[in-house]
């Protein structure tokens, strides 16, 4: 049938498909062929489709004899509102903070070492990782003996001196020597944490460490506090504290900025004596060489793991 004005009929709906579907393409092109539009099958119920009665279909449905009329071209499509865009993907976290390859612990990596079974026979300290610090004054031979030590154990293990960490400062360094002023306090602060991160560094890839420091008992929360701190409760102090004597030798020997004033050297001696009596662990290498203090340090690290130190 060719309607004398308007355009074809719509194509019939299909599943899935809205009423509006493919009608914009046919209605805007002009030169589309004209033909006898395929008249739809009527609904289900309609009268003479042998289904039955139903509703009556509207005017001018084709077949229904009503007559034929212009069908009306469809109205346009309003647009709709604009489609908001495809959600991205939030971007993958970062991967965490880590150190070779052993993810760094957040804090306090060096736990606190549990007492063997009663039964069970001493631990040894050279096959075990560990974190110490040797605490002693200037000319106690703390940096000879902890070479040492780090060198002859049967594990990976780092010495970690606290003046050498200090001089690092090359272009204004603060020398206690020419005086005790903030400058060398806040270098000294800054020496103990670059070293503590250091000593947690490779105590988290199993790498035993040993510390040494001039800490003075009087000044618990910057000395020996600030090393738990910074390490972790599992760190282990010990003390060397030879006479007198000794150390303003020892300290004779020495040369540059390390070198100090025999009554400077007392005066820290002195101080030392305070760890008499806190408790620690104190090795009076007077009479020893430095493979024989290393000896017997080895014997007080296996009885403070055994039974640690309040501290």
């Amino acid at each position: 049938m060719q309607h004398a004005v308007g355009s074809p009929l719509p194509p019939p709906h299909r599943p899935g498909q809205g009423p509006h579907a493919g009608w914009a393409s046919a209605a805007h092109h002009p030169g589309a062929p004209q033909g006898p539009a395929p008249a739809p099958p009527p609904p289900p119920g309609y009268p003479g489709n042998g289904a039955g009665t139903g509703p009556v279909p509207p005017p001018g449905y084709p077949g229904t004899g009503a007559g034929t009329g212009p069908v009306p071209p469809p109205a346009p499509m309003a647009p709709g509102p604009p489609q908001p865009p495809a959600p991205r993907h939030a971007p993958a976290p970062p991967p965490p903070d880590t150190t070779g390859h052993v993810p760094l612990p957040p804090g306090g990596p060096v736990a606190m070492p549990l007492a063997p079974p009663a039964a069970a026979s001493a631990p040894d300290p050279a096959a075990t990782t560990l974190a110490v610090l040797l605490i002693g004054p200037a000319g106690a031979g703390k940096t000879s003996v902890a070479k040492y030590w780090a060198d002859h154990r049967r594990v990976p293990t780092a010495h970690i001196s606290l003046d050498d960490v200090r001089e690092w400062v090359r272009s204004g360094f603060a020398d206690p020597q020419s005086g005790w002023n903030d400058h060398s306090e806040a270098q000294y602060r800054l020496a103990r944490r670059t070293c503590g991160f250091a000593a947690r560094n490779f105590l988290a890839n199993n790498i035993s460490c040993i510390l040494d420091d001039a800490v003075f008992p009087d000044r618990p929360v910057v000395g020996l506090g600030g090393w738990k701190r910074h390490v972790g409760p599992g760190l282990l102090p010990v003390v060397l504290l030879p006479g007198l004597d000794i150390v303003l030798e020892r300290n004779a020997e020495r040369t540059g900025n390390r070198r100090l004033s025999d009554e400077e050297v007392a005066r820290i001696h002195g101080r030392m004596a305070g760890w008499y009596g806190s408790g620690l662990p104190i090795i009076d290498n007077s009479q020893l060489d430095v493979p024989g203090t290393a000896r017997i340090l080895d014997d007080v690290l296996a009885r403070a793991i055994a039974s640690p130190p309040t501290w």
